[in-house]
């Protein structure tokens, strides 16, 4: 069993800047990537990005240059730096983690942008 948890979404200002991390625990070390969801609302869940236990990190191509994703893994956190935030970026964002046998979701964390 993995466990993750969301924290670091707020209100910000267009061109404004948050960091969201989400912390594993349980079985963390059977986790082979780490990455962000976000669901607007009416809209359906599109992936943002993700690291791989090597560190390589993938964006989508709405956040690319915008955001990056990072992970400590002596903390068994990962970290998504949210740089010129837009209104569009508006969204609840999900930490998800993929291990052999199954994906993990944490609860989600708001992330509004007022413009």
């Amino acid at each position: 069993q993995v466990q993750l948890v969301e924290s670091g979404g707020g209100l910000v200002q267009a061109g404004g800047s948050l960091r969201l991390s989400c912390a594993a625990s349980g079985s963390s070390f059977s986790i082979n990537v780490v990455g962000w969801y976000r669901q607007a609302p009416g809209k359906q869940r599109e992936w943002v990005a993700h690291i791989t236990s090597g560190g390589n990190p993938n964006y989508a191509d709405s956040v690319k240059g915008r955001f990056t994703i990072s992970r400590d893994n002596a903390k068994n956190t990962v970290y998504l730096q949210m740089n010129s935030l837009k209104p569009e970026d508006t969204a609840v964002y999900y930490c998800y983690a993929d291990t052999l046998r199954r994906a993990y979701w944490g609860q989600g964390t708001q992330v509004t942008v007022s413009s």
